[in-house]
């Protein structure tokens, strides 16, 4: 049923019940939802995005992440800490020394689909 309402600027508006019905019962949850913007939020950061690509290429310990993108380790340790609370990235410790690599291949995924977006 189409409802037409006299709504601000326009003279009528057009609500198709039937796509407002399907579309609404695909709505993930608003918590899912702001889980996700928060997600996107850390690929907001071009630190970060750097961190990832290096990761996305080897699994490194802080100080060779520091040395590629010549940076502080103390800097690189903060990004990682926020990658690794957003399950981006993970780490394994050989002795001494803590390894970094991404947490899987949706983060790779990620990368190569935004890389292939920009890229158009």
């Amino acid at each position: 049923m189409i409802d037409k309402t006299n709504v601000d600027n326009c003279d009528y508006i057009c609500i198709h019940e039937d796509i407002v019905g399907l579309v609404n019962a695909k709505m993930p949850m608003e918590e899912t939802l702001y889980d996700l913007a928060e997600l996107f939020k850390v690929f907001g950061d071009s630190t970060r995005i750097k961190i990832l690509y290096v990761l996305r290429e080897s699994e490194m310990c802080v100080c060779d992440i520091a040395q590629i993108l010549n940076m502080t380790q103390s800097a690189i340790s903060h990004q990682l800490r926020v990658l690794k609370q957003s399950k981006l990235v993970k780490n394994r410790r050989d002795g001494k020394t803590v390894f970094y690599s991404l947490a899987d291949s949706h983060v790779i995924t990620i990368i190569d689909q935004g890389m292939e977006h920009v890229a158009e």
